[in-house]
């Protein structure tokens, strides 16, 4: 197990019954390796919600809002169409040449999401987040893999405008069996 997942394990027990997802299939359909702490947090929590605020996307979850395959295309052709239409500039990170984003978190109840900052010649592991406040043209860019800045959030290591009601007095996780009754 990745050790910034054993370190959440720590602080938010996830669910007794995980089962590990075939990720050579998920990766040859969204045409993209994925870090492998990413692939340890949703073999060990499945899909769902940290502390009522982050929404882990897994792959093919019934609910198309936070399946991840769903949401790289629909978060790709809503960030084209707003940068194309304007006047919400895209972040200076994207500048790079080769440099995408992947979305593999969303944000409850604010339409912000989660991304992955990708590049051509980046390895997944390497791959640092892009936070997008979605309702409005803030981005904030934070150094590190996702499962530690998702650790570092809960835990109030790094503090974010966007995920202003973090840390929680008390962490949870939700699964989506739970919350979508799967």
């Amino acid at each position: 197990m990745h050790p910034d997942v054993e370190q959440l394990t720590r602080i938010v027990p996830p669910p007794a019954d995980r089962s590990p997802r075939a990720w050579p299939e998920v990766e040859a359909r969204l045409g993209a390796a994925l870090p492998e702490d990413f692939k340890d947090l949703v073999d060990t929590y499945g899909g769902g919600v940290f502390d009522e605020t982050i929404w882990i996307l897994e792959p093919d979850c019934p609910d198309r809002d936070y399946d991840l395959l769903a949401m790289k295309e629909e978060r790709a052709e809503v960030l084209a169409r707003l940068w194309e239409i304007g006047p919400e500039p895209r972040p200076s990170e994207l500048d790079v040449p080769g440099a995408g984003l992947l979305p593999f978190a969303y944000v409850e109840g604010t339409g912000a999401y989660l991304y992955w900052l990708t590049g051509k010649d980046v390895r997944p592991e390497d791959w640092t987040v892009l936070a997008n406040a979605g309702r409005g043209p803030e981005w904030e860019h934070h150094p590190m893999g996702s499962v530690r800045f998702v650790l570092s959030v809960l835990t109030g290591e790094v503090r974010s405008e966007i995920l202003y009601d973090l840390p929680a007095e008390e962490h949870s996780f939700d699964s989506n069996e739970e919350i979508l009754g799967d």
